[in-house]
């Protein structure tokens, strides 16, 4: 089980993964991210990579693909909030939309 992002450590990632393009969501403890890829099969190509990522982790994705950008939130259920695997996959989906 993971542990709920509290004080410095929360500050600190938010700060980072702010600085590559996550938001805070508004009415719940999460974070999202738009990507946006050249074409369709990209965008696909980026889901399937995520998901074998995800599924090796446990740790799933809330996600929408429309034609060529793919919409990520990221929450840990379990906690009811940011942990450390929301900040692991995020900066594993930055790595794999390069």
């Amino acid at each position: 089980m993971t542990d709920l992002l509290t004080g410095d450590d929360r500050d600190h990632a938010l700060t980072e993964l702010t600085t590559s393009g996550w938001r805070q969501v508004e009415d719940r403890d999460a974070i999202r991210k738009t990507f946006t890829f050249k074409n369709f099969v990209e965008a696909f190509g980026f889901m399937t990579r995520a998901a074998i990522h995800a599924e090796k982790m446990n740790h799933h994705p809330e996600w929408s693909n429309v034609y060529k950008t793919v919409e990520v939130t990221l929450t840990t259920h379990d906690v009811d909030g940011l942990s450390a695997l929301d900040v692991k996959l995020a900066k594993i989906l930055d790595r794999l939309a390069d």
